[in-house]
């Protein structure tokens, strides 16, 4: 039977949308910010997705493959 690990690695995806989200909370309102919070929730989309997708890849790798 297959085990499936769950990571509490933190996404390098989070990490960096942590970080576009600091930035845009020292800008004062406007564009610049927007497109920092725009980035930073399609990073965590994308760190959404990793999660979901991972535990698969896992499974599919077999021994010698």
């Amino acid at each position: 039977m297959a085990q499936v690990q769950i990571s509490t690695e933190t996404s390098a995806w989070l990490l960096q949308a942590k970080d576009f989200l600091d930035e845009a909370r020292r800008l004062k309102p406007g564009p610049k910010r927007n497109e920092l919070r725009e980035t930073a929730k399609v990073l965590r989309e994308i760190a959404e997705l990793e999660r979901v997708s991972s535990p698969t890849r896992e499974l599919d790798r077999r021994p010698g493959s």
